[in-house]
């Protein structure tokens, strides 16, 4: 129901309600495009999450194709073919590079600023707003109005603003220090949209395995990942591992995470040799045992393994620690090749949301125009960001989300205003 007394008497073209990357390209390209615009955050500063992400560093995209980008994104990939090809990696790499922030290229195609400071780049989204002429109120969202099917207002803790417009970038559930504490979910949901399982993606692996705890703080540069459900392989990768006193985690393992859901018996197999075959391995084994055939296995993995895996590797081969290596048997020493090949981390869980890159599921795909990311039901109605039900793995997938999403809804909503 539409509320007779506001806090503001001007009818804004566009409310844009959460202040995060999705958020402030929405209101800028809606601005630039003449659209009169006032982006809401309830936070007192814009960008607290973006001035954190990439461990300080922001990881603005990557710099990929548009096959690239879809092969990795989870979940309805397709919606977002028409953001990515309208607003993809070279536009947002020349947009902040017009905007002051130089980039660089790092391994795997990952983008950063060469001052390697988050803060440079929340600054220049700062700058974009100020340019384009959007309005900055910090509010606390309550609600969206609507009347016949169309967006009147939003909801304040200060009032109703009067808008034709309204896009919800409010993120999800991840980091919920930095204000995404899910308000956006209960929007949609109250103006009828489904909103679709939400679960912590991108995130620390938990095991019960003693190995993790052991082997904490050690890092494994180049190793073979397989997430297993049972015997099926859901997913693989090759890459940094990183053990942590609780399971698991580095990038390999992020992007694993975005695969467990569901019940099931899940795993990591872990290849320590990936550049060498099971017959190159088991002949190294040969030269590193005839080299010191006097020594004791527990001993002689000086060459193979980090120290902190040798002792662990020493008990799960089943070969007796004070057993010269000379004596090991060919079918020992099969076992350890195998062991080397296929490490398994089992009981596999999720982290907690709390520390998730990001947060899987949210507003079905199903009920927005991938082209303007307007509501199919209600008009006037934009969402962008996080708190749509798609995803994607490390690597700066998830920024380019937020950019070409936040870049679509902005245009749309600019488009739908001036109907009016």
């Amino acid at each position: 129901m539409k509320q007779t007394q506001t806090a503001e008497k001007t009818e804004y073209g566009c409310v844009v309600v959460g202040g995060g990357p999705a958020g402030m390209m929405a209101a800028g390209r809606a601005a630039e495009l003449g659209c009169s615009v006032v982006l809401c955050e309830k936070n007192a500063s814009l960008g607290k999450k973006l001035s954190i992400t990439g461990k300080g560093r922001c990881n603005v995209t990557n710099a990929t194709d548009l096959n690239g980008l879809m092969r990795h994104m989870n979940g309805d990939a397709r919606f977002l073919y028409s953001a990515f090809r309208a607003f993809g990696p070279d536009r947002v790499m020349a947009f902040f590079e017009e905007l002051g922030v130089p980039l660089k290229v790092e391994r795997g195609n990952r983008v950063f600023p060469v001052s390697d400071r988050a803060a440079d780049v929340t600054a220049a989204m700062r700058r974009y707003l100020a340019r384009s002429g959007a309005r900055v109120k910090t509010a606390r969202c309550t609600g969206i109005e609507t009347e016949d099917g169309a967006v009147t207002g939003v909801r304040t803790d200060g009032g109703t603003i009067p808008c034709r417009c309204a896009v919800i970038a409010t993120g999800g559930l991840s980091y919920p220090g930095t204000g995404s504490t899910g308000d956006g979910y209960d929007f949609a949901r109250a103006l009828g949209h489904t909103v679709t399982p939400l679960r912590p993606s991108l995130v620390e692996l938990l095991s019960d395995e003693p190995l993790c705890g052991r082997c904490a703080g050690l890092t494994l540069k180049n190793c073979g990942v397989r997430l297993l459900r049972g015997d099926k392989t859901v997913y693989e990768d090759f890459g940094e591992l990183l053990f942590t006193h609780a399971g698991v985690s580095g990038p390999t393992v992020l992007s694993a995470s975005a695969h467990l859901r569901g019940e099931g018996e899940w795993m990591l197999a872990v290849d320590l040799k990936p550049a060498l075959d099971p017959g190159e391995l088991d002949r190294r084994l040969q030269r590193d045992f005839a080299g010191e055939k006097n020594r004791l296995f527990r001993n002689a993995l000086d060459g193979l393994l980090p120290a902190s895996l040798r002792q662990p590797l020493v008990e799960r081969s089943g070969i007796a620690p004070d057993k010269q290596v000379n004596a090991v048997t060919k079918e020992e020493r099969r076992r350890l090749a195998a062991l080397l090949k296929d490490l398994r981390i089992g009981g596999l869980r999720l982290g907690p949301m709390a520390g998730a890159v990001v947060t899987a599921g949210g507003v079905s795909t199903r009920e927005i125009r991938p082209a303007t990311m307007e509501s199919k039901s209600i008009s006037g109605l934009f969402f962008a960001g996080e708190i749509l039900d798609v995803d994607g793995y490390t690597g700066g997938f998830n920024l380019q989300t937020a950019f070409s999403t936040g870049y679509a809804a902005g245009t749309g909503a600019a488009g739908r205003a001036a109907e009016f």
